[in-house]
């Protein structure tokens, strides 16, 4: 197998486990609201940032669901052989972190995201990333973790990331200080997504994934353009 650039993220996925369920269940829903919120058509271009080089059920959702990959267009950090070769329909275009999008202004019907927002390195990064999706995409759909979900996403800590200094606290007594650095993760909440939406345009937020009210696994904004 090749190094693949996105493994960190799923260290508490274990193939057929209890966690992968819930992920590719959580992920269905994602996948459900944004077909739902955006309509695309059999002729709509998509972009899709930040799709993972780690192959599998939960991964990649609108690859794996969306009816008309020829129409999709995907991009990451890695190189993705194992991409590559599980969507030999879609494109695959290798971008570099912090730079522009490699797209002309509204080249795309709708430009999407899932579980990339909170990982591309600051606060500043963040609102570069989220300009970018609406200068490449008419419409424009993005889902992150939500922070207030019982479990955090990446490290199974329960409750204690709620509060910054008890999940720092956790994520040090269990060995898993890289995800107090915001280099490599920014816990998400409605309000901070809502700070961080472009003015330009009018936006959606709401609840996706597996369903807890406020407290469901994941968020979704959504603009149409």
């Amino acid at each position: 197998m090749t190094e693949q650039t996105d493994r960190k993220y799923y260290q508490i996925i274990r193939k057929g486990g209890v966690a992968e369920r819930l992920l590719v269940s959580a992920r269905d829903r994602i996948y459900a609201d944004l077909i739902r919120a955006c309509d695309p058509s059999p002729a709509s271009t998509i972009l899709d940032v930040g799709v993972s080089d780690v192959v599998n059920d939960g991964a990649n959702l609108i690859e794996r669901l969306y009816p008309f990959p020829e129409r999709i267009t995907a991009c990451g950090l890695g190189k993705a052989p194992e991409f590559r070769a599980a969507f030999p329909l879609v494109e695959y275009v290798q971008i570099e972190p912090d730079l522009p999008l490699p797209f002309r202004d509204r080249q795309f019907d709708m430009a999407t995201s899932n579980a990339v927002l909170e990982h591309v390195g600051s606060v500043l990064n963040q609102i570069r990333f989220l300009n970018e999706l609406c200068r490449v995409g008419r419409r424009v759909f993005v889902s992150v973790p939500n922070r207030y979900f019982p479990v955090e996403h990446h490290t199974a800590i329960p409750f204690l990331h709620w509060a910054d200094r008890s999940f720092h606290a956790a994520c040090a007594a269990l060995g898993k200080s890289e995800w107090r650095q915001e280099r490599n993760l920014i816990l998400m909440t409605r309000r901070r997504l809502a700070e961080l939406l472009p003015g330009s345009r009018q936006w959606t937020i709401g609840y996706t994934g597996l369903p807890l009210g406020p407290l469901s696994s994941n968020l979704f904004a959504v603009s149409r353009g």
